[in-house]
């Protein structure tokens, strides 16, 4: 018999917060977390917008001699994990006598392997490297040191599938507590928001020219010319809902289901098939009638391409049902591998505090973004599901479908 998976814990690390409360204001109010970065402009990128995410302090938490072994995307993870933790009410005590899980989004190391790389070839010699490098390098690094540092027994895995793998993870982790094999799986994505990790991502020109940091990330407007870099982490708790109870832990949400497919196309632009197939089949999965659905995450990340590709899809599994849609990355900016994990806790603030987050800088559709009900401004609207979109390079497309408990 499938069990039924529930969200018990949520933790963020983004640019537009580092706690839920945070991160729920900010959403409501319609905060951008995107800046100017000096940096950028001075090395040569040709879009110097990103997001501001802070840099976390492990020092009250986490050995030096563990430290050692974190890059910039694990650190941001590890803060993350441990504030869902918190929220989920699990503890040390719980995580060692118990066996849990863990999979993580995560498709990219760049600075981690640029600068032992850079040490190697100034020494001419491989010990320069460092000890830690290895372990910082690896796309598997925040699942190992997660896993070490919660000392975590259960599956331990990583999701490359890049700005689809915070999603994907949370979709596995679905299905190995369904099928019971797992109680209990920490997932998540996390991007590392460093300038190495999008120098060639900027060298594609794809990357918002605007002027205005604030106003640069343009979701399904007419007017937009490209999306803007983000990142930090994001991490959700799974469990079986039988799990769950039996533990005493507060309940959040339930994943009801989850679509996938591949676009089987071109490796960066996308089509209107796979993302129609991924949407349907998550419907599917769950049961769900279009018209439960009270609002839509898009991935749209403020490309021309993709967002009206993505709005052809929505419009052709919801039809004449004008569901609300809007992305959160007009404010966020796109954090890619994080994208499909912090999303889900984006939508469930909105669906736990009655309101939908408006799609700031929207302010004319073009022929293809007028088929869907795109929401400029926040309005107050009570919601039960939700689904989230997440769609990556190679046609790697992720639907999650999140039902209020």
């Amino acid at each position: 018999m499938e069990r039924r998976v529930v969200i018990t814990g949520m933790g963020i690390w983004s640019c537009i917060g580092t706690s839920l409360e945070e991160v729920r204001d900010s959403l409501y109010q319609g905060k951008s977390g995107i800046i100017f970065s000096q940096e950028r402009k001075d090395a040569g990128f040709r879009s110097p917008l990103c997001g501001n995410v802070p840099h976390p302090d492990l020092k009250p938490f986490v050995p030096r001699a563990m430290r050692h072994f974190m890059p910039e995307e694990a650190q941001y993870a590890y803060m993350a994990t441990k504030a869902a933790l918190e929220h989920a009410h699990i503890d040390q005590d719980y995580l060692n006598a118990n066996e849990v899980g863990i999979i993580y989004g995560n498709d990219s190391v760049a600075e981690a392997t640029m600068d032992a790389m850079d040490r190697f070839r100034e020494a001419k010699s491989t010990v320069a490297c460092g000890s830690g490098a290895i372990f910082q390098t690896m796309n598997s690094t925040i699942t190992m040191n997660l896993a070490c540092l919660f000392r975590l027994r259960g599956i331990n895995m990583t999701d490359s599938s890049a700005c689809a793998s915070g999603s994907q993870a949370i979709g596995l982790g679905v299905l190995l507590i369904r099928d019971g094999l797992q109680d209990c799986v920490i997932c998540g994505g996390a991007e590392e928001n460093n300038m190495y990790g999008m120098a060639s991502f900027d060298g594609l020109q794809t990357f918002s020219a605007q002027e205005d940091p604030t106003k640069a990330s343009r979701p399904f407007d007419r007017d937009r010319d490209g999306l803007v870099p983000s990142g930090g982490a994001a991490t959700v708790i799974l469990e079986s809902y039988e799990h769950a109870i039996k533990r005493g832990a507060p309940i959040i949400a339930e994943v009801v289901g989850w679509g996938f497919s591949g676009n089987g196309d071109h490796i960066s632009t996308p089509n209107v098939e796979g993302p129609a197939h991924s949407l349907e089949r998550c419907l599917q999965w769950g049961h769900i009638q279009p018209q439960q659905i009270g609002y839509v995450n898009a991935h749209a990340t403020s490309t021309k391409a993709g967002d009206g590709r993505e709005a052809l899809a929505i419009a052709r599994i919801f039809g004449d049902y004008r569901v609300p849609v809007t992305s959160t990355k007009s404010q966020t900016g796109h954090e890619m591998w994080m994208a499909g994990a912090s999303e889900i806790i984006y939508s469930i603030l909105m669906m736990k505090n009655d309101f939908i987050a408006g799609n700031i800088n929207f302010q004319n559709p073009d022929e293809d973004t007028a088929h869907i009900n795109v929401i400029p401004e926040t309005i107050d609207r009570h919601f039960d599901m939700f689904l989230s979109n997440s769609f990556g390079f190679g046609g790697t497309n992720s639907t999650l479908a999140i039902q209020n408990i």
